[in-house]
């Protein structure tokens, strides 16, 4: 009795093992998984949501399900100085962020906050084209990899009343984007009255009167309905809202390299996406807001050189310390080397 017993547990015993190597042997392949968690201010359903969600379910294509990126949307996890922290301390894995969360990691970025410094998207193009190798480098020595820049439209001024000169700006509150001190002091050495808060804020800021104007995007006032509460905008454009989306190198240096040429041709269609759709959307959004009350200011030749040698005092400040000189000085030069060549072709 007793050696049956003991058999019966040996069997019960060997059984056990079994499973248990069983299940490590299927584990194996999830503990492999490559998950990249990635947050962005940008609306559910928006065409930059849209974008990484394509962008995503290609990653899981082209690797056999070893690579998923996980999208969290609508500033649910914080305005972009929240993000960037939340990186660092590997909350998030990556982040698509306009040019005040890129700041954030480094001030190369400031260039592109600079009024009206461009005048066309192809200009932009160039400049990004030109800066790319550059702007790579910075982020990668602080421990990035950028995957693609995100246009997020031009920025125009969302204003409760309207704005057709300098004097009418610099006499209501200015939302700037919390965190940039640096900006902010620039601001109020111009003139201006700039009140830095998050942009996850924005809406309640209207609500309370903190602010009075926002410079955005017409597709992200839409989006964000921001002009419910501004109902005036000025047409002359200050400056394309630039955005990259990029991931600690950590975590993409985890997923294998055989694998990563894939995850950035993916990336790539992405940027190509938002380049074409995002102007058309900027135009779209104008037209569907002045259906609904949106009036649009538009300005005189004189304001507008106004507004051009405002624009040009507040890079001469940038130069002062804002923006590394030599990003600055590279940016001048690649705008210069685009306007030359489209005044000689025919």
């Amino acid at each position: 009795m007793t050696r049956r017993r003991d058999g019966r547990r040996r069997s019960i015993l060997g059984a056990g093992l079994g499973v248990v190597a069983l299940l490590a042997a299927t584990a194996a392949p999830l503990a492999a998984k490559s998950v990249i968690k990635v947050a962005t201010l940008a609306p559910q359903g928006s065409i930059w949501d849209t974008a990484l969600r394509e962008m995503g379910a290609a990653w899981k294509s082209s690797s056999g399900g070893g690579v998923e990126l996980r999208v969290y949307p609508g500033g649910v996890a914080g305005d972009e100085a929240d993000v960037v922290r939340k990186m660092r301390i590997g909350q998030f894995q990556g982040a698509a962020l306009t040019v005040t969360g890129l700041a954030e990691i480094d001030p190369a970025f400031r260039v592109f906050h600079i009024p009206m410094l461009f005048d066309s998207w192809a200009e932009l193009d160039r400049v990004l084209e030109s800066l790319r190798p550059d702007l790579e480098r910075r982020l990668s020595e602080r421990g990035y990899v950028l995957l693609f820049w995100g246009h997020g439209g031009w920025v125009h001024l969302f204003s409760r009343q309207p704005i057709r000169t300098i004097a009418d700006l610099k006499s209501q509150k200015l939302f700037v984007w919390a965190g940039d001190d640096d900006q902010v002091q620039q601001w109020r050495r111009a003139g201006f009255q700039p009140v830095p808060i998050a942009a996850t804020d924005v809406s309640m800021a209207f609500q309370t009167r903190m602010i009075d104007v926002v410079p955005t995007p017409p597709v992200a006032a839409l989006s964000f309905q921001w002009y419910r509460q501004t109902p005036y905008m000025l047409s002359l454009g200050l400056a394309p809202l630039v955005g990259g989306v990029v991931v600690a190198r950590s975590a993409w240096e985890e997923v294998p390299a055989a694998e990563r040429a894939a995850l950035m041709q993916a990336a790539r269609a992405a940027e190509t996406k938002l380049r074409d759709e995002v102007p058309k959307l900027d135009r779209g959004a104008i037209d569907e807001m002045k259906q609904r009350g949106l009036k649009v200011t538009e300005l005189g030749a004189d304001q507008t050189t106004a507004f051009e040698r405002a624009a040009e005092d507040f890079a001469r400040s940038a130069r002062e310390g804002n923006v590394p000189p030599d990003v600055l000085e590279a940016t001048r030069q690649a705008i210069d080397s685009f306007r030359a060549a489209r005044e000689e072709s025919p």
